[in-house]
């Protein structure tokens, strides 16, 4: 098959391959980054999230290499080897680029035992990976490399049978199970699916997918990925216990995840689920029903083309994030606050409150959380027109290249 990639990349691929194995014929393939719109933490409690696929992506040079063996090598590092025979969990991998390569055959392998892919099933095969989307920068990394790897197994071992939302399903349980990190399906699904997407999480095994035409630098904005410099390799815990604490409140309720409990029996109970849990829980519960229900809007306003509308409802969803979801200060680590301050410098520079908590003179575009939180990047909407001084003054204050100008 043939990706559409550019042709430098074509040739670094091509001469890096070549350089590691040896091969001379291969294939090429991608899988994008993601950012999320609207719907910051809902997948995980069978949400509603409005995201879109960027174009930074990760790539792939790959070949079947007749044995039981696969061996990826990612620019940059080491090479990992897994036998087609060893492919269960193990706890001591967790955390590791091994553990997500493992976990995604293991899915395929699943599926095709399960009569649901035609092909000839899981063969040995050699690649080399070089992504744009980098560890850390809050484009999910992950998901675009366990994308990437679902595209080459569909690819060579599947005729390509499986559908893109069952290639996320299939990274989703990869980073589950074998990597150790909860999350939801949202970051997959974006970037296996592509451009803008609305998705409706209530039925897990066959999501509500809808594809939007909408293009933000022909609506005038850009939109802009704000790297705040501090990292989230130690804060699993912080991630985690936020789906535990929305779970915790669906199951006071009998329930598995708060989209099977009305909005209305947490709110008429507020002080059952306080006395019970503590405000936090709570208050993270309110944030996935108003959230879910700003994603589905703000869809409808791209639709229409009301980008007011969407801007208001992105702040909205900004604004959650911080006082109700609390996911941009470590509870842990409180001093660890350089998303807290690079947030309130976008907002200020947008016009929004100033860094000192005054008002100023009206938001031109929008500050929001994208994806887990805590660290990692932000989401900035800005008008073309405040671009080059956003992205200066941003880059002044926080280092060269924090500011990433995406297209979807």
């Amino acid at each position: 098959m043939s990706d559409f990639i550019r042709e430098d990349i074509k040739i670094r691929l091509k001469n890096a391959f070549q350089k590691q194995f040896g091969t001379q014929d291969m294939d090429f393939i991608s899988a994008p980054g993601r950012v999320e719109l609207i719907g910051n933490h809902t997948d995980h409690q069978r949400g509603k999230v409005l995201a879109a696929s960027v174009d930074l992506k990760a790539y792939a040079a790959f070949a079947p290499n007749g044995t039981d063996l696969v061996n990826i090598v990612s620019e940059g590092h080491s090479a990992d080897q897994i036998s087609l025979n060893d492919l269960m969990p193990d706890v001591s991998e967790f955390g590791s680029t091994k553990a997500i390569i493992k976990g995604v055959l293991h899915g395929f392998y699943n599926k095709y035992k399960a009569e649901e892919l035609r092909g000839e099933g899981l063969k040995g095969f050699d690649a080399y990976i070089i992504s744009e989307v980098l560890t850390g920068s809050g484009l999910s990394s992950s998901a675009a490399f366990e994308v990437l790897l679902g595209r080459i197994i569909n690819t060579l071992c599947f005729e390509g049978s499986a559908s893109p939302i069952e290639i996320a399903k299939i990274g989703q349980t990869a980073e589950n199970r074998f990597f150790g990190k909860p999350c939801g399906l949202m970051d997959q699904a974006a970037s296996s699916i592509g451009n803008v997407v609305f998705f409706n999480f209530e039925d897990p095994e066959d999501p509500s997918t809808e594809q939007i035409e909408f293009d933000f630098q022909k609506a005038g904005y850009a939109l802009c990925a704000v790297a705040c410099g501090a990292g989230h390799a130690d804060l699993t815990e912080e991630y985690a216990r936020i789906p535990k604490d929305m779970g915790d409140v669906a199951r006071l309720f009998g329930k598995d995840v708060l989209q099977e409990v009305p909005e209305e029996e947490v709110r008429k109970n507020e002080a059952m689920v306080t006395e019970k849990l503590g405000t936090r829980p709570f208050l993270r519960a309110i944030h996935f029903y108003e959230e879910s229900c700003r994603a589905e809007e703000a869809a409808l306003a791209l639709k229409k083309g009301d980008m007011k509308r969407f801007l208001e409802l992105a702040n909205a969803s900004g604004i959650s994030s911080r006082t109700k979801l609390a996911n941009i200060i470590p509870e842990s680590k409180p001093e660890e606050n350089k998303l807290d301050i690079a947030m309130r410098l976008a907002v200020a520079l947008l016009g929004g409150k100033q860094e000192d908590g005054s008002e100023g003179s009206g938001m031109k575009g929008a500050v929001r959380m994208n994806g887990g939180g805590f660290s990692g990047t932000f989401l900035s909407i800005v008008p073309l027109e405040e671009l080059p001084a956003f992205k200066k003054d941003i880059e002044e204050r926080l280092g060269d290249g924090s500011c990433m100008v995406l297209n979807t």
